[in-house]
């Protein structure tokens, strides 16, 4: 008859405060573990017909050694890959079970396993928790079946519950460094490593999944890896971030960013690099624009241009879009912000001229008062002009509007729009305000552009005045 082996755990201290949730998280950590490290099958968490819950991986088959409190060499070496490290993991899930009542059969080809107190070996007045090592009932069996009598479905429940394989997150985006989960509605976000939960983020817009650790991360994942400090991961969830690519990541940040001016954003877009990288993916991967709020309010007909031409409109903070103006995108080309789309309208920009002959009576009779105004002035200040058309359309000035008026000095052509020949005073302020710009050669709101308008309706005024009899030069403005 064959003689059952005593493994004493010498497990100095017991976790008082875990529950059997805990205890179970450590054997399905385990059989993850085996199935990354062997490439075997997923596995399988159930309940047999007698009561008894069930947790069996198709790897390699639990040997006493993994008993022992060296951390395990194999999973130090792939820390990419394994959710433990330490080899005290299933020591302490032995221990609660003892604790809580729990009965376990662990089998596999290399022994059947079960537990029980004992003298320790020497010390007869000492009793501690021993490993009862017994040859394999099955030799042929794949893998490792764990057996648990005494185990409620909530624990179980709550045990899976600690795993991104049984949380239903989705995952919205794979990096080199982990990935980007969707949580569930009625579940906080976290903070998963290699698949285990390790911490639950109150105010956080994703969850994550980091699968490539660093030193202060593997430092944090202490014997429980539960309540993991957010200093630990912060790097590395950022680094995630910042990896991604996708617009279906970016245009949750973007939409939460719109929220900036309130104060109700996420965490994570509290960061000014995540921000800005969010912005990137967006530039490179659709068209948008960003603006800033102020100019999505006021920033007039270019917004309806933008929209019309099919660019997503993106609110971004003050401080945002000023830096974005010095970036590129993902790809390497200029972000797209309000004063880079004028631009880009403009130098595509056709006028829709319209013949003289098109317009109404009282558009051409107002459109005459250009022979008088400039036959008022001095030829040296109209003499660059060679031309004076009037445009359905026209291109956008500075403040996102379409200009009234434009001066365009290589074809020495002065272009109105046709809505200022609704009257006499809306059309010669436009002319008068070009003609500044062809006698000057300056921009608005120069000193050189507000010198020469000033002085052109001196002059106009005085010619006007003295020329003109009184009732004939009221008369032109009641049209």
């Amino acid at each position: 008859m064959e003689v059952a082996r005593q493994f004493d755990l010498n497990i100095e201290k017991v976790l008082e405060h875990w529950t059997p949730a805990y205890a179970l998280r450590e054997l399905i950590a385990n059989a993850f573990d085996e199935y990354l490290l062997s490439e075997t099958s997923v596995p399988n968490i159930y309940k047999d017909e007698q009561g008894a819950w069930h947790i069996r991986d198709f790897g390699r088959g639990l040997r006493y050694e993994h008993f022992t409190q060296n951390e395990n060499k194999e999973k130090l070496n792939n820390p990419e890959m394994v959710i433990g490290k330490f080899g005290v993991g299933l020591k302490d899930a032995m221990a609660t079970f003892d604790r809580q009542n729990i009965q376990i059969l662990i089998r596999s080809r290399n022994a059947d396993i079960t537990m029980d107190k004992s003298n320790k070996h020497g010390f007869d007045d000492i009793v501690t928790l021993h490993a009862v090592i017994q040859s394999p009932s099955d030799p042929t069996l794949v893998g490792t079946d764990v057996i648990l009598y005494g185990v409620n479905d909530e624990d179980m429940e709550q045990a899976k519950d600690f795993f991104l394989h049984f949380s239903g997150d989705e995952i919205l985006e794979k990096t080199s460094y982990g990935s980007v989960l969707k949580p569930k509605k009625e579940n906080k976000a976290r903070i998963y490593v290699n698949g285990l939960c390790v911490a639950e983020e109150e105010n956080f817009l994703f969850s994550y999944n980091i699968t490539s650790t660093n030193a202060a991360l593997r430092k944090a994942l202490n014997r429980e890896r539960t309540n993991v400090g957010r200093s630990a991961y912060t790097d590395r969830v950022k680094s995630i971030l910042l990896a991604c690519t996708d617009s279906v990541v970016a245009n949750e940040m973007a939409a939460d960013l719109k929220n900036y001016e309130t104060g109700y954003i996420h965490d994570e877009l509290q960061w000014t690099d995540v921000q800005l990288h969010a912005c990137k993916i967006l530039n490179a991967n659709e068209n948008v624009i960003f603006l800033t709020p102020d100019q999505m309010r006021n920033g007039g007909s270019l917004v309806t241009h933008a929209q019309d031409d099919g660019y997503r409109v993106v609110v971004v903070p003050e401080s945002i879009a000023y830096r974005l103006t010095k970036l590129q995108d993902i790809e390497g080309s200029p972000i797209r912000d309000l004063e880079g789309y004028r631009e880009e309208f403009n130098t595509s920009f056709h006028f829709t001229y319209i013949p003289v002959s098109s317009l109404s009576k009282e558009e051409q009779k107002v459109f005459a008062v250009k022979d008088l105004i400039l036959n008022w002035l001095p030829s040296s200040q109209t003499k660059n002009i060679k031309e004076i058309s009037i445009s359905e359309t026209m291109r956008v000035d500075y403040s996102g509007f379409e200009a009234l008026g434009l001066w365009e000095p290589l074809e020495k052509r002065i272009t109105i729009k046709r809505s200022q020949l609704r009257n006499v005073i809306d059309f010669s302020g436009t002319l008068l305000h070009e003609i500044a710009h062809a006698y000057t050669g300056a921009d608005d709101k120069s000193l050189e552009f507000e010198n020469g308008l000033t002085q052109l309706l001196g002059q106009l005024t005085s010619y006007a005045i003295k020329n003109e009899p009184r009732k004939k030069f009221l008369g032109l403005f009641k049209f």
